[in-house]
């Protein structure tokens, strides 16, 4: 009988998912704080729509810059740990089979077997590095260009996520009005971003969401608390 190709799916997109989260949680999150902050003493809402883009333009260097540089890094400490691989292998082989037979051996695979598959994976060096940098040092190899579109998704993930709590402000003139909008639109948004995130991260959806528009309420709650106190002083 004709079979059905076993075709197997897996998420390969776990880097740029995760820029993405790290973007715009801090996207809606800090931006929703300021913008409420600022709504508790500003007279206007160009006040709150001044310092709010002027957050989310820091705010998208900053956690872009943070991402890039925490990218490089990882790439240069995977050169330099698989510069460290070849050199053991060129100076002490014997030492570095015997890792290899130990990965095997830590998967259940009988001595002699282990022994077989080292050896004839020490007559491939590159091969025999890959496997030493992923099973022995669980590193893998990062992306190329990995740090710019990192940074740039990132930044651009904080950008877009930032204009929705900062948005009802540019449409609506009056300060508490515009406050009460922005509150719901950015509630709305935390808690589809919570949703999604954990559909994307294997989490609990609607845990996660509420988890998520908790922590933007408070931020915001805080925020708008601190600036009244203030200003009664």
């Amino acid at each position: 009988m004709p079979q059905t190709p076993h075709i197997e799916k897996h998420f390969t997109g776990s880097e740029v998912i995760r820029d993405i989260v790290i973007g715009m949680s801090d996207g809606l999150t800090v931006p929703f704080a300021l913008a409420a902050g600022l709504s508790g003493i500003a007279s206007s809402t160009a006040i709150v729509i001044t310092g709010g883009l002027a957050e989310i333009a820091a705010g998208a260097i900053s956690m872009g810059l943070g991402g890039y540089l925490a990218a490089r890094s990882d790439a240069e400490h995977y050169a330099s740990e698989r510069e460290n691989e070849r050199n053991e292998v060129e100076i002490i082989p014997a030492k570095e089979v015997e890792e290899v037979e130990d990965v095997f051996l830590s998967y259940g695979l009988e001595k002699e077997h282990s022994a077989l598959i080292a050896k004839a994976l020490s007559k491939r060096p590159e091969a025999w590095i890959d496997f030493m940098m992923r099973f022995e040092l669980g590193l893998e190899k990062p992306a190329p260009k990995r740090a710019l579109k990192s940074a740039i998704t990132i930044a651009l993930s904080y950008i877009a996520s930032g204009m929705i709590p900062l948005s009802p402000y540019m449409l609506i003139s009056n300060t508490n009005s515009a406050l009460l909008f922005s509150i719901i639109f950015t509630l709305a948004a935390l808690f589809i971003f919570g949703y999604i995130k954990a559909r994307f991260t294997g989490g609990r959806p609607f845990r996660s969401a509420f988890q998520t528009a908790l922590i933007g309420s408070l931020a915001a709650a805080a925020a708008f608390g601190l600036s009244k106190l203030i200003a009664k002083r």
